[in-house]
């Protein structure tokens, strides 16, 4: 059987109960690298298990998957993924290769941010359209996930920003070139994500999110260093620090924003007064 193991969100001892116990007894055990991280290393996992982990990075997953469901019929192999199998990234077609070659699969969930964000004070059923903020370049500025956010900003919801990393990358010239030569791992700030956001709302003019709109800067959520800071987007463009290491989220609060949120997100604010001021203007009473 094929296994899809959520391993939560922070550290060796977050796997389940149930989890633990099918990743001890597998005939092999493979960890997805690409999509999140958790806060440990690599052997601080194998020592906690008590057996080795193979790193599945993306070519692995997406290209050379026949390995990864190598005698799946016979043996059990378990798929460990940060967070949960089905949260925030889906591998749904690891599934269904599964399913062709005639392979059993199970799942055994676990926390991911898009519960775990819930420790910021915001009620979940509050959340609309989940999105992803990528690195900008020279030449390449996504904006796709403005339209969402405009959406989910129209019937007053929070959106919950997911932030890009960048782990076992090439530059175009190594691509180019066929050199398995890599970038050290990036991985976005909150400062960058409200920095991208304003600069895109520049350039749309919709007034969706804009300098004075409140937003929270959420890192290692589920940790024991998590933490939250709110204020305004131009505020958190300079959060960085008072955030920490990675990984980050941002949430865009929406106006549905009910008082005991407020009460509980002013706690993480950069500034009470200023928070208090553009709460009163722009979201009390409008949920």
């Amino acid at each position: 059987m094929l296994y899809l193991i959520g391993l939560g969100l922070s550290d060796e001892t977050d796997i389940t109960v149930k989890g633990l116990a099918i990743v001890k007894k597998a005939s092999r055990v493979y960890l997805e690298a690409y999509t999140s991280i958790l806060l440990v290393d690599q052997s601080v996992l194998e020592a906690y298990y008590g057996r080795p982990i193979v790193v599945a990075d993306r070519e692995m997953v997406e290209s050379n998957s026949d390995e990864i469901l190598r005698d799946a019929a016979t043996v059990d192999v378990a798929f460990c993924v940060v967070g949960d199998p089905f949260g925030a990234t889906t591998h749904t077609d690891l599934v269904l290769r599964a399913r062709e070659l005639g392979i059993a699969v199970a799942t055994v969930p676990n926390a991911s941010i898009m519960s775990g964000i819930g420790a910021a004070g915001l009620q979940l059923y509050n959340f609309g359209q989940t999105v992803s903020m990528v690195f900008f370049t020279e030449t390449w500025r996504p904006a796709s996930f403005y339209d969402r956010i405009r959406e989910n900003r129209s019937i007053g919801l929070h959106t919950l920003v997911l932030l890009d990393i960048k782990v076992k990358e090439q530059s175009l010239e190594n691509m180019a070139r066929g050199r398995r030569i890599y970038e050290p791992p990036r991985y976005m700030s909150v400062g960058t994500c409200a920095q991208q956001m304003l600069e895109i709302e520049e350039e749309k003019g919709e007034g969706v999110y804009g300098p004075d709109s409140l937003a929270i800067g959420a890192a290692r959520v589920g940790g024991k260093t998590e933490k939250f800071v709110a204020g305004t987007l131009k505020e958190l463009c300079d959060a960085d620090d008072a955030l920490g290491p990675p990984l980050h989220s941002l949430v865009l609060l929406g106006r549905r924003t009910h008082e005991l949120e407020h009460d509980y997100v002013r706690q993480f604010a950069v500034n009470r007064e200023t928070w208090d001021r553009i709460w009163k203007a722009d979201y009390e009473g409008k949920n």
